[in-house]
């Protein structure tokens, strides 16, 4: 995009420097008191030249500045080194030995690598990364904090952590997932000024998802229960009824007509005991199940399920049904283990699950969770969903990233309510992939909601009553 600007449209690459350089320095005013100390790293490159333009126009500003040059200036070329003669040309200095680069400051700039890692941070790039991590001020990163991979959202060994970070023309999707969330802090986006075509230009490699608010309309008043689907939730083996209980809760609170749950005939009687509303059944055959399959609009399994006999045998018989399905937790793992796909079905895993669902580990997907939910939706159909912060959705085309959420989701039953929430909606006629996609940002954001008094302690319950009033707007 960078180059469409500057070759196709004739907007000079010293132009978008300075732009950038601006952008950056007006985040850094709301990050910084006036007199505080600047210090500024820069590297090679673009990313160097941006933080020069930054250096001049904060040394114009009054305040005091220090630029530390991890690579001599005289190497550098093009943009970068006639934006760093400009700082020169003001009276701006530059220090090299390393007792100036632990000189106090009040705010420190990253500028030294920018896009287009492709190895381990190492040498004195490693060095002085590890330094800025031992600041504890405020950390302004420009375009991508320096060893951050921008596509994974990966450190390559060692990375800046930074409070903010200023992303200039496109959106880098690793600032906006896994370790890439805690690594980039608060995300500016700015376009600095290129024209649509630009945008145009390239097919994004997935798309931050909005509030999906607008998809619920007033209904209307001879509205009836029938209307909004019956959803079936499976699971709640011995021991883990409240997972099914809370996965039926969501479904009701974003507004599907019936909930029904099938579990363990032993504590059936007594689950809905907490909500009155749901209809529980005592299932320990696929005769039994298949009663209720025939009424379900769509089923939900997974929440409490297990992985005993009882659980395979109630899997087996769902995931042969003609309804949509949303599957969760341990019917995962019993898919994992024989493999099957169809086009009708959300996946909702965790980076375990994944792991399990591809035959890997953990690291693997957390390396780049983008390739992983790609994979997963190639090898099983349907969307898949992958969670954690940044969640990730893809149905074969653009994948959408989620915005909402926060840490106190780290606790039990959170899935069982997510799972839930895509269920109800898909019972009210959403897509599977838009349930999937409206579901995630709902869920986050009712946890949001839930979290204004604190993260820790945050309950799976406490998002059920958010989720009625977002369902509502």
């Amino acid at each position: 995009m960078d180059r469409f600007a500057i070759d196709q449209l004739g907007i000079s690459g010293l132009e978008l420097m300075r732009r950038a350089g601006q952008e950056a320095f007006r985040v850094l005013t709301q990050m910084c008191r006036p007199s505080g100390q600047v210090m500024v790293f820069c590297g090679a490159g673009n990313n160097a030249g941006d933080g020069y333009v930054v250096a001049r126009l904060a040394r114009e500003a009054g305040y005091p500045v220090r630029v530390r040059a991890i690579v001599s200036p005289e190497k550098l070329a093009g943009d970068a080194a006639a934006v760093y003669r400009e700082f020169v040309d003001q009276g701006g200095t530059i220090c090299l030995s390393d007792a100036e680069i632990r000189a106090s400051a009040d705010i420190v700039v990253d500028a030294l690598l920018g896009t287009g890692l492709d190895r381990p941070v190492s040498g004195r790039f490693e060095e002085v990364i590890r330094e800025i991590n031992c600041f504890e001020g405020p950390v302004l990163a420009l375009d991508v904090p320096s060893g951050l991979n921008a596509d994974t959202g990966c450190p390559m060994g060692v990375a800046v952590r930074a409070d903010r970070t200023v992303t200039f023309i496109g959106a880098k999707q690793g600032l906006y997932t896994g370790d890439g969330v805690d690594y980039s802090g608060e995300v500016c986006f700015v376009s600095l000024g290129v024209p649509a075509a630009v945008v145009a230009s390239e097919t994004p490699s997935a798309r931050l998802l909005a509030s999906p608010r607008e998809a619920f309309a007033r209904r209307v008043r001879s509205a009836h229960k029938g209307q909004f689907g019956h959803v079936l939730i499976v699971g709640g083996n011995s021991g883990y009824s409240g997972a099914a209980c809370m996965a039926g809760q969501a479904s009701a609170r974003v507004g599907a007509g019936l909930i029904s749950l099938a579990t363990r005939a032993s504590h059936a009687s007594f689950m809905t005991l907490g909500q009155p509303e749901l209809m529980c059944h005592g299932v320990e055959s696929a005769d039994q199940l298949d009663m209720l399959l025939a009424r379900a609009t769509v089923v939900g399994i997974g929440p409490g399920l297990g992985q005993d006999r009882w659980s395979r045998t109630l899997f087996d018989a769902v995931r042969e049904s003609s309804v949509p399905l949303v599957i969760d937790a341990d019917a995962l793992n019993l898919l994992a283990q024989s493999p099957f796909r169809r086009t009708d079905w959300v996946l909702t895993p965790h980076p375990g699950e994944a792991a399990r669902l591809l035959d890997t580990d953990t690291a693997a997907i957390r390396n780049d969770r983008f390739a992983a939910v790609i994979a997963i939706q190639e090898q099983y159909g349907g969307t898949c969903l992958l969670k954690g912060v940044g969640t990730l959705i893809a149905d074969g085309n653009v994948i959408a990233v989620c915005p909402t959420g926060n840490p106190g989701m780290a606790s039990g039953g959170m899935g069982d309510v997510l799972t839930g929430v895509i269920a109800g909606l898909i019972a009210q006629g959403f897509d599977i992939g838009d349930a999937a996609r409206a579901g995630a940002y709902l869920h986050g954001e009712a946890a949001d909601m839930a979290a204004v008094g604190g993260e820790r302690g945050l309950l799976a319950t406490d998002l059920l009553l958010h989720l009625y009033h977002l369902v509502n707007p």
